[in-house]
């Protein structure tokens, strides 16, 4: 009987567990077809761009010279912005037989990838050149179609066009409204290098260079020079080499970007990128009304006090009806404050106004060089108090009143820096009126909030929302900034304990219980939560 039974489970063995069998087969031989095509080191492309991964990275290299490539999240808005004219670039290339190809990396899909080459943020783009994995360069150019195709041209031949005779030269510096052209006696030395090195990298500014003799004369230069010719305010400016020292990239590059701007810029849709990308430290501003003659009669004082400072401060005009209307509040004006002057020092934001205004060039002159020396103190713009802003759970702070709550000797004061616009602050808003509920009845401990895009203060510097200050009581004008997570208990936690968090107790590893107590409850670490912004 035993053996019958064996032979009968042998017999219906296949009947009963065949299908079950072949689904596995089926299921681990699409496993292996799956496999071998994450492992295929194929290039496939996404609107004629290459798309890379852990196993083709290598291939592409190999095949092609020079290979742009950005790592993006598919989640990332700037990389969603930067897809269309990412792809434009390179169908250009493409049509123009350029060995330069462009790739892309999903960086959250291709970890290793993107901790190989330390990326943090996105897009990151790197340039590699010759099959070379291990020094990228990092991409310095626009991120317009137009200004990769520009910056991956120069890399590809000369990033300066060779000026032979009078001729070329001439239709060379007539051919845009801007170009450079480095003359040098030899082109092997090491200015003329460095003089190459800045042109790969100022893409949006055609360069040249001279070395022929009658060139030389023709523009009546006797050594190494480097001449930006414009069609605009004086024309032409000349950079000599010093024999001694030679020229420096990031000096030339700087040289050449303030004085490829106007004189006077007028702030405009077009403009607004060479205003901010000259990194000129401060700005002068004219508002004024265009539509007005006499208004628009004080630019030529404007212009007259503008070449002193060349460098050191850029003059702006704004039209307050105009594309410039935008940036008012900015400055907590109203067109109808027009004309009026403010000087900004872009590092930290800070506003100074004349007071009272004159619009003659001695006058903003003597202004600037005031500001400059350290004696002007700077404008700082408050809103007023709203009703009752003192008699609610959470006080409404404005700069007027900013002084006289957070250095309050006898308090503790939280306080909550924000934008209305902000997404993070409007996340975080329903906890914070919670916590001025919870201790509205403290006698010693305040929570208050200030909008730090209409309030600003003379020794705090917001650069980011929301941020959260803790000042305590007593002596000193002590401040204390939060960095922790920003929930009703750990704000408890932070208060309660006199500005800082306490020390969580250590995490406990338990080992495992033993096998005849497998059944008992098993005690938990804790954890505390990661601190975050």
């Amino acid at each position: 009987l035993v053996w019958v039974l064996v032979l009968w489970l042998a017999w219906l063995g296949p009947a009963v567990g065949g299908e079950e069998e072949d689904g596995e087969v089926v299921a681990e031989e699409e496993e292996e077809e799956e496999e071998e095509e994450v492992l295929s080191d194929e290039l496939g492309e996404e609107d004629g761009v290459l798309v890379l991964h852990e196993h083709n990275f290598a291939r592409a290299l190999s095949e092609h010279r020079l290979l742009l490539v950005e790592f993006y999240a598919p989640w990332c808005g700037h990389c969603q912005r930067l897809a269309p004219a990412f792809a434009q670039a390179a169908a250009t290339l493409r049509k123009e037989s350029s060995p330069a190809r462009l790739g892309k990396v999903d960086a959250t899909a291709q970890v290793a990838l993107a901790n190989e080459f330390g990326v943090t943020s996105y897009p990151t783009l790197k340039l590699f050149r010759d099959g070379n994995r291990t020094h990228p360069f990092a991409y310095t150019g626009p991120m317009d179609a137009e200004g990769i195709a520009r910056w991956m041209r120069r890399r590809v031949g000369p990033s300066a066009a060779l000026l032979q005779d009078p001729g070329t030269a001439t239709a060379f510096i007539s051919s845009r409204d801007l170009v450079v052209v480095g003359f040098f006696k030899d082109l092997r030395s090491e200015a003329a290098q460095v003089f190459y090195e800045v042109a790969r990298e100022v893409v949006d500014v055609p360069f040249g260079v001279a070395e022929a003799p009658e060139l030389f004369q023709a523009y009546g230069l006797s050594a190494d020079t480097i001449c930006l010719f414009k069609k605009f305010d004086e024309g032409r400016t000349d950079f000599p080499v010093d024999p001694a020292q030679g020229l420096d990239v990031a000096e030339l590059t700087r040289l050449l970007r303030v004085h490829s701007l106007e004189l006077v810029m007028d702030f405009t849709n077009k403009t607004s990128d060479q205003i901010f990308g000259a990194k000129i430290p401060h700005h002068m501003l004219l508002f004024l009304n265009e539509s007005s003659s006499e208004q628009l009669a004080l630019r030529d004082g404007f212009r007259a006090a503008a070449g002193a400072f060349r460098g050191e401060v850029l003059f702006v005009v704004v039209d307050v009806n105009g594309y410039g209307a935008q940036v008012l509040s900015f400055f907590g004006l109203t067109p109808a404050d027009a004309p009026t002057l403010r000087l900004v020092k872009m590092v930290n934001n800070r506003k100074y106004r004349m007071e009272p205004e004159a619009f003659s060039d001695t006058a903003i002159r003597t202004f600037i060089q005031a500001v400059l020396d350290g004696k002007v103190k700077p404008h700082l713009l408050s809103a007023e108090p709203p009703e009752g802003w003192d008699t609610r759970p959470v006080k409404v702070l404005v700069g007027k009143t900013f002084e006289q709550v957070a250095f309050d000797e006898t308090k503790n004061v939280f306080v909550k820096f924000y934008a209305p616009w902000c997404s993070h602050c409007q996340a975080m808003a329903a906890a914070w009126e919670e916590l001025g509920e919870r201790y509205k009845d403290h006698e010693d401990i305040v929570i208050a909030e200030l909008d730090a895009t209409a309030n600003e203060l003379e020794n705090i510097t917001i650069l980011g929302f929301p941020t959260l200050h803790y000042f305590p009581a007593g002596p000193g004008r002590k401040m204390v900034e939060y960095k922790s997570v920003r929930d009703l208990e750990t704000f408890s936690k932070f208060l309660e304990n006199g500005g800082t968090l306490p020390e969580e107790p250590p995490e406990v590893s338990v080992p495992p219980a033993p096998s005849r107590a497998r059944d008992s409850p098993r005690p938990q670490g804790s954890s505390q939560p990661s601190p975050g912004r």
